[in-house]
């Protein structure tokens, strides 16, 4: 099962980190284009016909997002954001690390695109080494004159400032990333207003993910019609996957939407499981989105397919167990994550992921009573809706699923306590 490499295609080329060869590829033809033969609209248009949607998980379609923004003659911002923090997922930095001229120049694309002068590539604190590969990139494209106050002699200014923030999982969320750009703690903001009227510094703004402004520089080169060509109607153009856990080849993995299977993703790709044992279950989305059990497998990779599957893309993080994973343990370390990462700005997130991680570790550690089926199932009815941003139900997705698909599992966790089975299974 081959790759579909558009993001990827150079990756590998040596010395790709660096403007020379990044240029000797192919590199900042795009942002040529743009700037030279193309007005801003016509790039917007450009994007809207690829039907290319959010990679970061959402899955909006980012030229109708581009297009939310008003028309009055404010200042506008583009926002790159490169928290990546979603566990099982690791795409965002390797294209930051080793091809970080293809960030620059889908950013600065994209700016020119919503007439923006001035865009921010927010990062996430662990990426300092990403930091410093894309501050000598910056530095290379402005030399070259692909950024400054006057844009290869067009007389348009493109400038980028980079941003380290704090390595904090809920600023992933853009509006969360805003106030921490704007010097703030990181926390959700109430929407309405939402960025695109009311973003950074009360301005006009869109927030884009690192893959998705990447993929701009493919669309702008190919043209829109021709990138909607690939992957599906609904779905189009290529993703990036992370696949990590039990499998013989983890890593990342780029494939066309909707014309590979999670299945021949993991075992044609990933190398299947390790010798002697098999699949269980996965997470195709990030850890985030519900569990697919094998059954499912036979799912496409694209966004409408895997919400019928019970699932959600997501960012494309696929985390793999076999069958010497506990469900009980990993939904314990899941929620112990979303119960640290939990901004505490809402009480049903703040206090419901405390609880749920509590009841979890009396089931792993022995403790277990046979009512807690029935606390986890109340407080996720609690936390399901009632969060400010996304956190809570991002809390509760992998173990509500991990309750339908395995509770037999937690059943048999509890029961091992002494109590009564048909207690427990109440």
């Amino acid at each position: 099962m081959p790759e579909r490499r558009l993001l990827f295609e150079h990756i590998d080329v040596p010395g790709i980190e660096g403007i020379d060869v990044y240029e000797r590829e192919g590199g900042y033809r795009s942002l040529r284009k743009a700037v030279k033969e193309m007005s801003p609209d016509d790039v917007v248009k450009e994007v809207m016909t690829s039907n290319l949607r959010g990679r970061g998980g959402a899955g909006f379609p980012t030229g109708r997002k581009w297009s939310f923004l008003p028309k009055d003659g404010r200042t506008r911002y583009l926002v790159c954001n490169g928290d990546e923090s979603e566990p099982g997922t690791c795409k965002d930095q390797e294209i930051i690390y080793r091809i970080p001229h293809l960030l620059l120049e889908g950013v600065l694309t994209s700016a020119y695109a919503i007439e923006a002068e001035h865009a921010f590539i927010y990062l996430r604190g662990e990426f300092k080494g990403g930091y410093l590969r894309l501050g000598r990139a910056i530095a290379e494209a402005r030399a070259k004159g692909y950024l400054g106050d006057n844009v290869l002699g067009t007389g348009r200014r493109l400038e980028v400032t980079l941003y380290l923030g704090a390595g904090a999982y809920i600023c992933g969320e853009e509006t969360a990333l805003l106030e921490s750009l704007e010097g703030r703690r990181g926390m959700p903001r109430l929407k309405p207003p939402f960025p695109a009227t009311s973003g950074l510094y009360d301005l006009p703004t869109v927030v884009n993910n690192v893959e998705t402004l990447a993929a701009v520089v493919p669309i702008v080169a190919m043209g829109g019609a021709e990138y909607a060509k690939l992957g599906t109607k609904e779905s189009a153009g290529t993703k990036l996957f992370s696949v990590s856990g039990n499998v013989r080849r983890p890593g990342n993995y780029e494939v066309e939407l909707g014309k590979v299977t999670l299945g021949e993703l993991l075992n044609d790709l990933a190398g299947g499981p390790p010798a002697g044992h098999t699949f269980k279950a996965a997470i195709p989305g990030g850890s985030s989105v519900p569990f697919l059990p094998p059954d499912k497998f036979d799912t496409p990779l694209d966004y409408e397919s895997m919400r019928q599957a019970g699932t959600m893309l997501g960012s494309g993080g696929v985390i793999v167990l076999d069958d010497r994973a506990s469900i009980v343990d990993t939904s314990l370390r899941l929620m112990e994550f979303y119960r640290h990462e939990s901004c505490g700005k809402c009480t049903p997130c703040r206090e419901g992921t405390m609880w749920l991680e509590q009841a979890l570790r009396r089931m792993v550690t022995g403790d277990g009573r046979h009512g807690d089926l029935k606390t986890l199932e109340g407080l996720m009815a609690h936390i399901d809706g009632q969060t400010f941003c996304p956190l809570g139900d991002a809390a509760i997705a992998a173990l509500g699923s991990a309750l339908r698909l395995f509770r037999g599992e937690f059943v048999s966790c509890i029961a091992a306590q002494d109590h009564p089975l048909e207690e427990v299974a109440q």
